[in-house]
This record gives C-alpha cells, structure tokens and sequence, in this order.
C-alpha cells in the first residue's frame, strides 16, 4: 500500500527501518469495526514515518535490507501498530491493595470512598510525595507499559484535588514525558472527587474559578476530564466545569455511567467531549446520543474485572456498525498496564473478536485523544509506532493471556524496547 502524496525515497542522510517477513501485519481499521491484516508483510519507515506497506516482496523491492539502516525479521510472528491507551490515572503514590482485600471481602468502591478510602487516600499520598518521588513513580509505570507494547498514553491529574498539586501533577506528567519513549498525553481532572470539608458546589467552583485558569496558565493539560457519577459530580457540575475547560482551551473527556446513568452521555454530547469513557450502565438511547454527537466511546474492562462488575456492552456499540476504543484505567483501584491483557478482557468480557479489541488499542483509541493523524495505524504518513509480538496470528494477542507477547516495540522507527 502506497500513497503518492507521502512516498519518500531513501537518499543520504535520511534514517530507513524495515521490519519484513510479518506472519500478518496490522494496517488500520477497515470500513465497519475491524481491521486490514496483510500476510507475509513488511513496512518501511523513512525519518519515523511509514513509506510502504505491503507483502515482503514488494516492500524489500523497493527498500532493500542493505539500504536500510535498521532492519528487523518478523518472521513467523505478527507486527501491529503501537498500543495506545487513552483513559489512565497512572501518576499516583501510595499503596492500595488492603483495598483489594476489602473489596474481595464484599465492600462496594462506593463504600470505600465514603470511608475516606480510595480516591481520597491516594490525594494523601500524593500530596505528600515529592516532585522527583512522582516524576520516578510515573516513570516505572511507563517503562512497564513500553514493554507490553503501548507507544501513546493519556495520564490524568486528579489525585491532587487542589491547584498547588494539581499544577505538580502536570508537571511531573510533562518532567516523565520528555524523558520517555511513549507519546504522554496530559489531561487535567481537578474534578476527580470531593476534597475532605467541603462541598461540593464550592468544589466546583474552586475547580471553574481557581484551578482551571492556573492549569490553563500553567500550559501543559491538553484535556478536561470529571467523573459525573452519583455521590460524586452530577450532570450540571459536569457540564459546567467542561463547559470551562473549553473556554480556557482544554478538550472535554468524561466518566459517564460507571455506576448509574445520570446523564453523562448526554453531558459529553453538549460539551463535544471527544470520549465518554467507562458506559457500564449505558442505555440506547444514552448509546445513539453519544454516537449521533461523534463522542468514541471508551470502554475498561480492566475495571469492570477488578471490580467484579458487570462488563460495558461493547456489542451494542459493534453490532450497530460503531466502533469501540479500549483503555487500561490504570490506577491504584485497577492495577493493570498490559493493553494486550486489554484485548483478553475485552473479548472474554465484552464478546469483542480479537480483531475488535486491536481495532480498540490501536485507530479506534487514537479517535479517543482526538489523533487523526495515522496514530494507532501503519498507513503510509503515519508514525513507525509498532509493535512485533511473537505470535503468529493478529488473534494470538487476545487468546494468550498468560505471558507478555512483545518483542520488539518501534517508537517513530526506532527500536525502543526489545
């Protein structure tokens, strides 16, 4: 596959990668909710872009091995775009798994959270840790997402809850950022929770009158997030303070219906969220809302299975021809960097075809950070984000569950973990 309006041809001087040989190679969605997959495939990446795609034979024609500067041989195994995971909380501090214990021993994460637990125990944590402590603590977490194939991550604040640490957050999100291989894509969620002693229409407020124009200052968030969720920020708070986010340039995301449906879906709809994420509770008409608005739903098994909940429907989205983007959520309450054990959950869970669940980690979670770009995608013009997993098939990924598949992952062509 190739595109004469983005065709490169290696002269001195440019940087060349080929990976040939493929099993099957994973070029971008298809038409309805899957994927394309080639057999016996390569791709050739010129400057960390992608130049051709296409059989072996017909990329090595044109981009010979001796030509290329790094080359890698996929044979027997399957290469696929670079994960990416746009629904995280991965800047965090603390522990939490006596909260595992406690939820296995029938306490509810609402239960939890009235106690002063969850969310609200880790705003302890983090605000007592320092800047380097936050900035290491979110780097190991990337390391560990690299390493299972992820190229692009979103991470959210929200476990500052006031704007001194919610400013500290993001700049130990960009500190982490510009150190590391992975794409780390910031997001403001002030309105993650409720500080202790106080209410929450004084929260919202706090959040729309003091934090918003400081991280708007501050210039790093390129999102706004909130959780509208019953005992947490009603669909009005919501709206509201996205409504603000907007006006001071940050896109809308949300979590709507995690627990109840109280009007988050038609929230994102009037805001343009770019994503609703978790829709547990989801209804039709709360589904036709989102996708007549043009919001990608974002869908975490990750949680639903640490929860022991009931599973998003992913099929009422796929069945009426719509696509699905998967995320991790990663966070001390979900505690899962793997986007390929993802894809396990999501066809188990969700009834997803592992062809779904790539579409999900890879184009349709890129649609999720608003990247138009080729991101999730080997099409030519696109970023050489890739990973080779040693299976044979595209499928292999959601089928094995019990090891890490990746060998290889390839970061604008370059080899950054192997």
């Amino acid at each position: 596959m190739r595109d004469s309006g983005t065709e490169t041809d290696p002269v001195d001087g440019e940087n060349v990668t080929v990976v040939y040989g493929a099993a099957e190679l994973v070029v971008g969605p298809d038409d309805e909710t899957g994927i394309v997959v080639v057999e016996d495939a390569a791709f050739a990446a010129v400057d960390g872009r992608v130049v051709a795609v296409g059989s072996t034979e017909d990329v090595l024609t044109e981009y010979p091995l001796e030509d290329a500067d790094t080359s890698i041989d996929a044979t027997g195994k399957t290469v696929l775009p670079g994960f990416v995971d746009p629904h995280t909380h991965a800047l965090f501090a603390g522990d939490r798994s006596d909260e595992f214990v406690a939820k296995l021993r029938g306490a509810t994460y609402e239960e939890i959270l009235a106690e002063g637990g969850g969310i609200l125990r880790t705003v302890d944590a983090v605000r007592e840790a320092s800047d380097d402590e936050l900035v290491s603590n979110l780097t190991d977490h990337l390391d560990a997402m690299l390493a299972h194939g992820t190229t692009t991550v979103e991470v959210k604040t929200g476990y500052g809850l006031d704007t001194e640490t919610e400013l500290r957050m993001l700049d130990a999100i960009a500190a982490a950022g510009d150190e590391h291989p992975l794409d780390v894509i910031p997001t403001f969620m002030g309105a993650h929770a409720v500080p202790r002693g106080m209410d929450t229409e004084a929260y919202v407020d706090d959040v729309i009158s003091d934090q918003l124009p400081a991280v708007a200052e501050q210039g790093i968030a390129e999102f706004c997030d909130v959780f509208c969720e019953r005992g947490v920020f009603d669909a009005d708070q919501s709206r509201r303070i996205l409504e603000a986010g907007r006006e001071y340039g940050l896109t809308p995301k949300i979590h709507a219906d995690e627990f109840a449906a109280i009007g988050g879906a038609d929230v994102a709809a009037a805001v343009g969220a770019v994503s609703a994420d978790h829709l547990l509770h989801t209804d039709d008409s709360g589904r036709e809302t989102l996708v007549d608005a043009g919001v990608t739903p974002v869908m975490l098994p990750g949680t639903a299975f640490g929860l022991g909940a009931e599973y998003a429907d992913a099929r009422a989205f796929l069945d009426a021809g719509y696509e699905v983007a998967l995320a991790t959520d990663f966070n001390p309450n979900c505690f899962a960097r793997s986007m390929g054990f993802v894809a396990t959950l999501a066809s188990v869970g969700m009834r997803m075809t592992p062809h779904e669940a790539i579409r999900g980690i890879t184009s349709a979670a890129a649609n999720a950070l608003g990247r138009p770009d080729g991101t999730g995608t080997l099409t030519p013009g696109s970023l050489a984000d890739a990973v080779v997993l040693d299976v044979p098939t595209a499928t292999h990924l959601s089928y094995r569950f019990d090891t890490n598949p990746v060998s290889t992952v390839l970061k604008s062509g370059v080899v950054v973990h192997e």
